[in-house]
């Protein structure tokens, strides 16, 4: 099944809990990853960060709000127990634990008014079903396509030259071609056979790889890759990148897929998020620190 959003791992959480012991977070996210028959992939999965993982960070969160309407109760750090209020609760038999649930408590209310911002204070439902962090997350990666995407166009509206200084930038950044006037001597110029130009795959230049740059608005078929393959046939190469502002036919990546020379296709979308990723073309307009409380600081308190 698909993994749970945080509202929904309340009263499970809460049942968990009802035999008033001391529980820790790793008994939780065990005992409830079982309850709904997540599976390992499902388990392991993680933000877009890859900082921590989803299932974990959910169940954090379900614990935390209902923290704040005294349901549940830290005893320490890391461990937790059902409060007075949370087996009254468990008493009437609810059908759901929710956000909505919680709002009947004054406490809850009162510790969700010191966190608001000054945006509206009703959030929509399919922002109160993601955890904080899935939220800023979110946010983030619209920001990034939505740059990613400008990006694009960009390129798309430049010359062609231009877009292969731009792929000569970012395969330096990523550790291509030595150093950057090597890289810039060789894309572009020789343009015969279907190839444009060559890179060393590293810095000492133990390999070498062919390289077909396209500023491209149509689609590329299968006939260009197998233009390109036979260019590389041609140079006994193995190895070739094909980038271009478009995007592949089904036809082109299941080419290369079948061939022995390992060629990879980069479409207008992936070049530009690699743009993005080592920092061409773009500028850093702010930064946000998110932190967590250090545990360690406090230890022997």
């Amino acid at each position: 099944m698909a993994i749970p959003d945080f509202q929904s791992i309340m009263l499970p959480l809460l049942d968990f809990c009802a035999d008033g012991q001391e529980h820790t977070n790793r008994e939780a996210i065990d005992t409830l990853s079982e309850h709904f028959g997540l599976t390992k992939e499902e388990q392991k999965q993680l933000l877009p960060s890859g900082r921590q993982r989803v299932f974990d960070n959910r169940v954090a969160w379900a614990r935390a709000h209902m923290k704040m309407a005294r349901l549940l109760e830290n005893t320490r750090h890391g461990v937790f127990r059902i409060a007075d209020r949370g087996i009254e609760v468990l008493s009437q038999s609810p059908l759901e634990v929710n956000l909505h649930f919680l709002r009947q408590f004054p406490e809850y209310i009162e510790a969700r008014s010191r966190h608001k911002t000054s945006r509206d204070k009703e959030e929509s439902e399919e922002q109160e079903a993601k955890t904080p962090e899935e939220q800023l997350e979110q946010a983030y990666e619209t920001l990034r396509e939505n740059l990613a995407s400008d990006l694009l166009a960009q390129l798309k509206s430049s010359s062609p030259a231009f877009f292969e200084r731009v792929v000569v930038e970012v395969l330096v950044k990523m550790g291509y071609g030595g150093s950057r006037k090597d890289a810039g001597q060789a894309i572009g110029r020789s343009g015969d056979e279907g190839i444009d130009g060559i890179i060393k795959e590293d810095r000492l230049g133990l390999d070498i790889i062919y390289i077909q740059a396209k500023k491209w608005e149509n689609t590329v078929s299968r006939p260009e890759i197998q233009k390109f393959a036979g260019a590389l046939q041609g140079k006994r190469a193995r190895k070739g990148i094909f980038i271009t502002t478009s995007e592949f036919s089904d036809g082109a990546k299941g080419y290369v897929d079948a061939i022995d020379s390992k060629i990879i296709l980069i479409d207008g979308e992936q070049f530009a998020k690699l743009m993005l990723d080592f920092n061409v073309g773009v500028s850093t307009e702010a930064v946000y620190e998110l932190k967590k409380l250090d545990s360690d600081y406090f230890t022997g308190n």
